[in-house]
C-alpha cells in the first residue's frame, strides 16, 4: 500500500515538474504578442542547438556543431551553431528564417539564391540518438550482467532487472512467438531492439528539455525500413506466390497482383506514419494546453488566473496518459512488425 502511494505521489510531482518546466521557456513571452503554432513547431521540431528553458530573456542552450559541405565553394566547413544566432551569417552560412529551407542552414550562389549544402550537421536529435542508444545500450548490458554465473535453479531476479526480464518475456513469448511460425530466433533480436528503442525514446521523450526522437519522421521511416527489408528479404516463396499468382480465380489473378503488391509498401508507410503522428500529436497537444495559458493572459488577467490551475490538472493528466501512450505505441510497433514478418512466411499446406 505505501509502495503504490509512493509511485502516485512520484508520478504526480514527475508531471507537476513536466508541466512547470514547459512553461518556464514561454514566461519571456507571456505579456509579448504570443504565436500558439510558431512555439509547439519550435519544441517539437529539430534544431542546430540544444535548447533547454529561458531565464529571464536570456536562453539556457547548448550550441552544437555544424558539418556542412560548401558545394559552391567545394569545401568542408565545421563550427559551432553558436555562430548562427539571430540570423548572423558565418564563413557564408547563415539559418534560413523563410521560405523553402526554413530552419535550415544555407548558403548563397553566384546567382544570389539560396541553397543547401550538405549537411551532416549533429542536430539536437541526433546527438539524442546517440546519447539515448547509449543508455539503452548501457542498461541492456547491465542487466545482462546479472545473468553471468547464474543457474536456471536460482532465484529470478528483483528490481530493475527483474522487470526488464518481464518485458523481454512479454514481448518474445506474446508478441514475437505468438506471431511468426517459424525462425522465430532470426528476427527475435530486432522485434526486441524495436520494442525497447520506441519505448525508452517514447520514454525520454517526455523529460522536458529533451528531444522528441519517435516524433520526427526520419526515425520512423527508418524503423519502418527495417520492418520492409526484414519482411521482404526474408520471405518464402509461399508469401511471393500469394502476392504475384494468388490462389484466386484467373481473372482476377492480374488484379490481386497489382493490389498486393501496393499493400508491400503500404504497410511499412502506415507503421512510420502511425508511430510518428501519435507521439508528435501527443507532445503537440500538451503545448497547445499550456498555450492556453498564455493566451488567456494575453485577453485577460483574470481570465487567465482563473485558467491556470484547469489548464495544470489538464496537463498532468495528460502527462500521465502519455506515460500509457509511450508503451502502447512500441507494443503496436513491434506486434504489426511480427505480424508482417509472419505473413512474410506462411507455410504450404497440401
Amino acid at each position: 500500500m505505501k509502495k503504490q502511494i509512493t509511485n502516485k505521489a512520484l508520478t504526480l510531482i514527475f508531471s507537476l515538474l513536466v508541466s512547470l518546466c514547459l512553461f518556464a521557456p514561454l514566461q519571456a513571452r507571456a505579456e509579448a504578442d504570443f504565436n500558439a503554432s510558431e512555439m509547439i513547431l519550435e519544441h517539437i521540431g529539430d534544431s542546430y542547438e540544444w535548447h533547454f528553458t529561458n531565464i529571464g530573456d536570456t536562453p539556457v542552450a547548448i550550441p552544437l556543431p555544424v558539418i556542412v559541405y560548401s558545394q559552391v565553394r567545394g569545401e568542408w566547413f565545421c563550427f559551432s551553431s553558436s555562430h548562427l544566432e539571430e540570423g548572423e551569417e558565418y564563413q557564408g552560412f547563415r539559418i534560413a528564417r523563410e521560405g523553402d529551407y526554413e530552419g535550415k542552414v544555407v548558403e548563397t550562389d553566384a546567382q544570389g539564391q539560396e541553397v543547401r549544402p550538405v549537411d551532416i550537421s549533429l542536430t539536437k536529435n541526433a546527438v539524442a540518438l546517440l546519447i539515448n542508444s547509449a543508455l539503452l545500450i548501457a542498461i541492456v548490458l547491465g542487466c545482462a550482467r546479472w545473468y553471468r554465473n547464474k543457474l536456471v535453479t536460482d532465484a529470478s531476479p528483483n528490481g530493475f532487472v527483474g522487470i526488464m526480464e518481464m518485458m523481454v518475456s512479454m514481448v518474445y513469448y506474446d508478441i514475437i512467438k505468438a506471431n511468426i511460425p517459424v525462425h522465430v530466433q532470426r528476427y527475435a533480436g530486432y522485434l526486441l531492439c524495436a520494442f525497447f528503442f520506441i519505448f525508452f525514446n517514447n520514454l525520454i521523450g517526455l523529460i522536458p528539455g529533451s528531444a522528441n526522437l519517435t516524433g520526427n519522421i526520419a526515425i520512423t521511416f527508418v524503423l519502418a525500413l527495417c520492418t520492409f527489408l526484414m519482411v521482404n528479404l526474408f520471405g518464402n516463396k509461399e508469401y511471393w506466390k500469394e502476392i504475384f499468382w494468388a490462389d484466386v480465380p484467373g481473372w482476377l489473378k492480374p488484379v490481386m497482383a497489382v493490389i498486393e503488391f501496393f499493400g508491400i509498401f503500404t504497410k511499412p508507410v502506415a507503421l512510420m506514419i502511425r508511430l510518428f503522428a501519435n507521439i508528435m500529436a501527443g507532445h503537440a497537444a500538451l503545448l497547445a494546453l499550456v498555450s492556453v495559458i498564455f493566451i488567456t493572459f494575453s485577453i485577460s488577467a483574470v481570465l487567465g488566473t482563473l485558467m491556470t490551475p484547469l489548464t495544470i490538472v489538464f496537463c498532468v493528466f495528460l502527462d500521465c496518459l502519455e506515460l500509457l501512450v509511450a508503451f502502447i505505441q512500441a507494443y503496436v510497433f513491434t506486434m504489426l512488425s511480427a505480424v508482417f514478418i509472419g505473413l512474410s512466411v506462411p507455410q504450404h499446406h497440401e
